[in-house]
């Protein structure tokens, strides 16, 4: 494929990584974006920069007409669980309304691939702690639910017009360019190992762990952290996937294995050399004991092997990251 490659939400913390990844590897990239949560300066690569909403149907359709893109990447979302719930309509809005605006303007300009953002909160509580594509899909919060619907959409779109999509469903996402290049720069991120990591700068008095008596080996929430180079890399597989015929799935993205919250925090406190105060809180309603891939699907179909699967390099890649953003 040697089109132009347009990138919806391509200045945030994944759509940039995937850009950076993207450009890395010879494609010609262009990024949509209204930098609510995203950054200008997270184009590495002078990558061509559009500053526009999903909302602006008028930017959009002339952004399509002037490029002819034949392939779309979509990462603009409201992606903050807990606030889904107190303000659902902001994340039916940002999630699935602006995916059904984008998904009419790529079929009426004739788009032939779509790589979707999609999420694990799409399974809710899965049996076993546990979930594969076929799990249920029993989302508990309207995060999960707007992903879901999206998809959903996708579906139905690829059946009528013909357009090719993988939606990919991220488990946790964490870590930075290991160049320290790049990383999470949402200031109000709610991401453990983030949150962890400004713990041990000082930029935080402590940390909460929030549930402590889960039915798990140390009582606390098990996640399946997976290195923000990985899940990039992710992207670029299905896009090869979809290239050479591929047909319309949703895969997995995470490593088929979890650590427990307890043991993100002993990780980082190693990896940072500071020993910070830890809370133990109340569970958070809507947290899972456990929830971890089952991502053989993504491995068989596109070839995709992570390569820094383990919560050590995330842990200090994350590190880096923060240390860097602290001014040390």
């Amino acid at each position: 494929m040697t089109d132009k490659i347009l990138v919806v939400g391509g200045c945030g913390y994944i759509g940039s990584h995937v850009v950076r990844q993207l450009s890395e590897s010879g494609r010609t990239v262009v990024v949509y974006d209204n930098l609510s949560t995203g950054f200008r300066d997270a184009l590495i690569h002078g990558e061509e920069l559009v500053e526009g909403d999903l909302a602006d149907r008028e930017t959009l359709d002339a952004l399509f007409t002037s490029h002819q893109f034949k392939t779309v990447l979509h990462f603009a979302a409201a992606i903050i669980a807990p606030e889904s719930v107190s303000k659902p309509l902001k994340y039916y809005g940002n999630n699935t309304r602006n995916t059904l605006g984008l998904l009419e303007t790529c079929v009426k300009h004739g788009v032939e691939r779509f790589v979707f953002s999609s999420t694990a909160a799409v399974y809710g509580f899965p049996e076993g702690g546990a979930a594969s594509e076929e799990s249920e899909l029993a989302p508990i919060n309207p995060y999960g639910t707007s992903k879901l619907m999206s998809e959903w959409m996708l579906r139905d779109v690829a059946a009528a017009h013909g357009m090719r999509y993988v939606a990919l469903r991220y488990f946790n996402v964490a870590g930075a360019d290991p160049q320290a290049r790049m990383g999470q720069r949402t200031p109000e991120a709610t991401h453990l190992i983030k949150v962890a990591c400004q713990a041990a700068l000082g930029m935080r008095e402590n940390i909460s762990i929030y549930g402590s008596d889960y039915p798990t080996p140390d009582g606390t929430g098990i996640r399946d952290y997976i290195h923000i180079e990985d899940l990039a890399s992710a992207h670029l597989h299905a896009l090869e996937y979809l290239g050479n015929g591929g047909e319309s799935t949703a895969m997995n993205v995470g490593y088929g294995r979890g650590s427990s919250v307890r043991e993100v925090l002993e990780v980082v406190k190693e990896v940072s050399g500071i020993d910070f105060a830890i809370l133990e809180a109340e569970r958070r309603p809507g947290d899972p004991a456990s929830l971890v891939a089952k991502a053989d699907k993504i491995r068989r179909l596109t070839g995709w092997q992570p390569c820094f699967d383990s919560l050590g390099t995330i842990v200090s890649d994350a590190w880096r990251w923060e240390s860097k953003l602290a001014g040390r």
